[in-house]
Parts: C-alpha cells; structure tokens; sequence
C-alpha cells in the first residue's frame, strides 16, 4: 500500500523528507511536491546551499499555508500585516524564528537561479565516474549505484561500495596518501547512542549495518575540475589494477 493510500484509509497528512531532493523526480514528479507537506534543506551540505543553516517548506494543501506562514513568522500574522491583510499584527499561535537572513537568501538565490546549469553539470560528473568505473564493477572489485526506475536523480553524490569495511579503510588510506579525500556516509541510526537510546531495531539487521560499512563516497561537488576527476579515477584504477 502506498504512503498516500494509508493516509487517506486513516486521515493522515504526509510529510516529505525531500532534504536533499532538489531536482529530483519520482515517476515524473518532483520531490517536494508529492506529499501534503514537503520539506528541503539548503544546508552547506546540499547541492544548493545558504551556505550554512537553511531550508524551505512547500505546502501543497491550501488549508495548511496560513498557519505554516504564522509559524514561520514566530508565531504571529506578521506577513499579513506586511500585505496589508491587517492594521497590525498580533501573536497568533506558536512558533519559532525559522526565516534565515537576507544575505543567505541572496547567497542561495543566485544558485537557484543557475539551478539547471548545476544540476547537469553534476550529472555530468555522476556520469563520468559512472562509465569509467563501469569495468570495476564487472570485475567484481566495487559495486556501483542503482538508480531505481521512474526516479531521477540529481547527482547529490557518488559512491562505491567495496567488500567490507576492512577493503573500504584500506582504500580510504590509498586515496588519503594521493591526497584524494573520500569519505563513509552516515552511521546507521539504530547503531548511535538515542537510536539505542529511544528506539529499536526491528528484525534482524541483515541489511544496514553490512551496507553501510561497504560504502564510500567520492569527491563530487559543482566545481570539480576535469583534470582532478580524472586524477580521482586514475588512482581508483590504479589501487585495483
């Protein structure tokens, strides 16, 4: 049963994690707008950034916007005041500061304005590793990414998975002596202190803790030169030759 069937049997809203979504699709929608409520970040970490904390909501239900925006606004009807809807604005509900500063949004503007030339330009770079690493991955010595059909990525990152986590720390030595920096992603949330803290892990983990001890990442951001790519690839080629 799909998220949307399940809220409609039970009345529910679904929120969506679309955090680092931008540009994305899911059967040719993009992300952020398939649920009730959809949520980015444009943390420094995101392919667009407000280079530090930042984020945007999408509301995709009419009855929901009002009461986001008092929210947003720290609790009060401040931007109705500002339209000119009311003689003065007043505390409405709770809330929070959560609007980031001038400078962010013009900082993350001028990225979204360029939004397509970065999103194919990282693409293009996703690609690349893709095809040149293609003959490791027959060979048996990496595993490459699976893009699930009726999804489009956006290139937010490249990774390979090795064996076990004792290939992929050799292999982060041998890029680390060529000065090339490749990193593991995060550790699995039932395996932190409030994962075992506040929840539980349900089942047997098969799956998660394996998979996230074989993945690495590789350099991909906006700017990445041809000639350092390149140079990533070489050294990749050359520690599994």
């Amino acid at each position: 049963m799909s998220s949307w069937a399940l809220a409609e049997k039970y009345n529910l809203f679904v929120i969506e994690d679309a955090a680092q979504g931008v540009m994305s699709t899911y059967k040719g929608r993009a992300l952020g707008t398939i649920g009730h409520i959809g949520c980015f970040s444009f943390h420094e970490t995101k392919n667009y950034t407000a280079g530090g904390e930042g984020g945007a909501t999408l509301i995709n239900d009419r009855a929901l916007i009002e009461r986001a925006e008092i929210i947003r606004e720290k609790g009060t009807n401040r931007s109705q005041f500002f339209r000119g809807q009311v003689d003065k604005y007043t505390w409405r509900d709770i809330g929070s500061s959560y609007l980031m500063s001038d400078l962010q949004a013009a900082y993350l503007w001028a990225q979204l304005e360029a939004a397509d030339r970065i999103n194919q330009q990282r693409l293009s770079l996703w690609q690349t590793y893709y095809d040149a690493l293609t003959p490791l991955a027959r060979a048996g010595c990496i595993k490459l990414p699976s893009i699930p059909e009726n999804c489009g990525h956006n290139a937010h990152m490249f990774y390979i998975k090795l064996r076990d986590i004792a290939d992929r720390s050799a292999l982060i030595h041998f890029l680390k002596e060529a000065e090339i920096m490749a990193v593991f992603h995060y550790i699995p949330l039932h395996d932190c202190p409030a994962g075992d803290k506040f929840g539980k892990f349900i089942g047997d983990d098969i799956y998660t803790t394996k998979e996230s001890e074989r993945l690495l990442r590789l350099p991909l951001f906006y700017n990445l030169a041809p000639v350092d790519q390149r140079t990533v690839i070489a050294t990749l080629l050359n520690y599994f030759s």
